[in-house]
């Protein structure tokens, strides 16, 4: 009986965390750890706009370096902006103290943050910022609705604003209007989310790179044990008539 409440406990985790965001539709995100550049790119940009506020401090800069291709000099010339060391933890530049009066509240560690609530949750999340001037930000977030964060990436995206409609007596988010275009095209800024999410995919579990690697070995190992296996048959029955 205690299994049978477990197991309708986790089935209804994702159910649960679609109702926290206005019963939105994620959206679908196409998810390839073995897409370096997509990784490298998406490292880049949450470096330079996430890291700000958030912390991912369960990742060190020489490690996510070596797991995506990046030599340490690299890391060092164009990534290592919020650490002394290459050997750091990727803490957050802002001060908790700093962060909390100007957000009121401590921004979240983001590493397991894709693991906590999905891909399709945070990649949705990151396109669906409005414009709301009753929120002290001036954003909001129909995904997570009244978030503290502000729309850090706007000028990219541009403004949109969301249009909401009553259902069953609850207003339901229907679609978005573009406000004004920022640097990016819609098509630009979709793929460039994508990186991102790819990269934090990587970051909430990145024993996942080195899982495929094994698991191409095992592969071919397989492959030549069966061939070697099907000689050996060949070689034991080949008397048997």
């Amino acid at each position: 009986m205690i299994k049978k409440i477990i197991i309708v406990l986790l089935l209804s985790v994702p159910a649960l965390g679609l109702a926290a965001g206005n019963n939105l539709k994620l959206d679908s995100v196409d998810i390839d750890l073995s897409d370096k550049a997509s990784l490298q790119r998406g490292a880049r940009t949450f470096i330079n706009y996430c890291l700000s506020c958030h912390s991912a401090g369960y990742m060190r800069y020489n490690r996510m370096g070596k797991d995506l291709g990046i030599s340490d000099e690299l890391v060092s010339g164009n990534l290592l902006f919020a650490a002394d060391k290459i050997g750091d933890l990727m803490k957050a530049v802002m001060p908790a103290e700093d962060a909390k009066k100007a957000f009121g509240t401590v921004p979240p560690d983001l590493t397991l943050v894709t693991r906590s609530r999905g891909p399709e949750w945070f990649y949705t999340y990151m396109r669906s910022f409005y414009r709301d001037e009753s929120s002290a930000s001036g954003w909001n977030n129909v995904v997570f609705p009244d978030v503290a964060m502000p729309h850090v990436l706007y000028s990219w995206q541009g403004e949109q604003r969301a249009i909401f409609k009553e259902h069953e007596g609850r207003r339901v988010f229907d679609r978005f209007e573009v406000g004004s275009s920022g640097s990016m095209s819609e098509e630009v800024y979709t793929d460039t989310m994508r990186d991102l999410t790819n990269f934090m995919v990587y970051l909430g579990e990145p024993a996942k790179l080195v899982r495929y690697r094994i698991g191409t070995y095992v592969i071919i190992f397989l492959l030549i044990f069966l061939f070697v296996a099907y000689l050996l048959k060949k070689e034991f029955w080949k008397d048997v008539h």
